[in-house]
């Protein structure tokens, strides 16, 4: 299945080797062109030379991390977050590291040697480090290397009725839509990026933009789901089996009012259950594509996205689905000049 394939590839900010890997043989047989641009965007061409509307879906490949920063005489190494991750997920989670995949497990001083006081607050990034069976720095730098990345080990299942979990839902959800979108032909040119580095700052996506000169641009995401016990409703960013997401404004981001006004025009027309995201934290690759050369119309859509930055995360299979209709709908539309 391509979510599995996708979600347990490996990739953090600046090490997207693997899981561009994996893309670039999804995606070779949909696309007239492939390459791999300096910064290490994977951008694919369908229908280059036709005429119509130069139209640009993104999705970032990379996922948040934890780099190793240094080795212990213990053996044991210390770490720092690639993107955001909050420290009070990480303790007892199990780990590999590094091309070779080492494996490994987060953890702290015990329990029973905790002070009362240490007990009642969570532990800093500081108190944590990685254990993986090394007895001294010698052994454990035969393993591992300093700059080496860090990945969660959380494997791809489906649980409930209609509910997957897995790790880096954001974005490889939006790289699923993306490869599945390109399966179908079309009548105008389409570029499919596949950004890096956008959970340090959103890199990837303005390099790609500035190749491609687009037209317009469709950002596909996974985004923050709140519908948990304790966040009254009205906080709920998005909830999820409740379909794909439009954005009206982050802090990266107020997205073409046109486009998004069309996406929510074909949703109804196709019956497609869509919601909108209701606070404007964090950002996406669309905050680049908009501001990069002389400006690009962008919208995003997304999948909501439960315990998101985290080990693992939970979306739903039909938000996903509805998510693709849209998609298709949207690049039909375009298709039939209506956009």
């Amino acid at each position: 299945m391509l979510l599995k394939k996708l979600t347990e590839a490996c990739g953090g900010p600046g090490q997207e080797y693997e899981i561009r890997n994996v893309i670039r043989e999804e995606v070779t047989p949909l696309v007239d062109e492939v390459y791999t641009d300096a910064i290490g965007n994977l951008i694919t061409i369908k229908n280059g030379t036709k005429s119509g509307p130069k139209v640009m879906l993104a999705a970032h490949m990379d996922e948040v991390s934890l780099m190793i920063v240094s080795i212990e005489n213990s053996g044991l190494l210390k770490f720092r977050p690639v993107g955001g991750i909050d420290p009070r997920v990480l303790i007892a989670k199990s780990v590999v590291i590094g091309p070779n995949k080492v494996p490994g497990v987060i953890g702290s001083k015990p329990i029973h040697l905790q002070s009362p006081g240490e007990r009642n607050k969570p532990f800093s990034l500081n108190e944590l480090f990685i254990d993986i069976g090394a007895t001294k720095k010698e052994q454990a730098e035969q393993l591992v290397n300093i700059g080496d990345h860090a990945y969660f080990t959380t494997e791809y299942a489906e649980i409930g009725a209609d509910k997957i979990k897995a790790k880096a839902f954001d974005d490889r959800v939006g790289c699923a839509l993306l490869i599945e979108s390109l399966k179908d032909s079309y009548s105008f040119p389409l570029y499919g990026a596949f950004t890096v580095q956008e959970e340090v700052g959103l890199r990837g996506a303005g390099v790609a933009t500035h190749q491609i000169e687009p037209d317009l641009a469709l950002v596909l995401e996974g985004t923050t789901a709140s519908d948990v016990p304790e966040i009254d409703e009205h906080q709920h960013a998005t909830s999820v089996g409740k379909g794909p997401c439009l954005t009206f404004m982050d802090r990266s981001v107020i997205p073409d009012p046109k486009l998004v006004t069309k996406l929510m025009q074909l949703a109804e027309k196709h019956n497609i259950p869509v919601q909108y995201r209701r606070n404007t934290a964090g950002g996406t690759d669309a905050g680049k594509i908009q501001a990069t050369r002389r400006g690009t119309r962008v919208a995003v859509l997304a999948v909501p996205t439960r315990y998101i930055h985290s080990p693992v995360s939970v979306i739903s299979k039909k938000d996903y689905q509805n998510a693709l209709k849209l998609i298709k709908a949207f690049l039909k539309s375009i298709e039939e000049g209506e956009v």
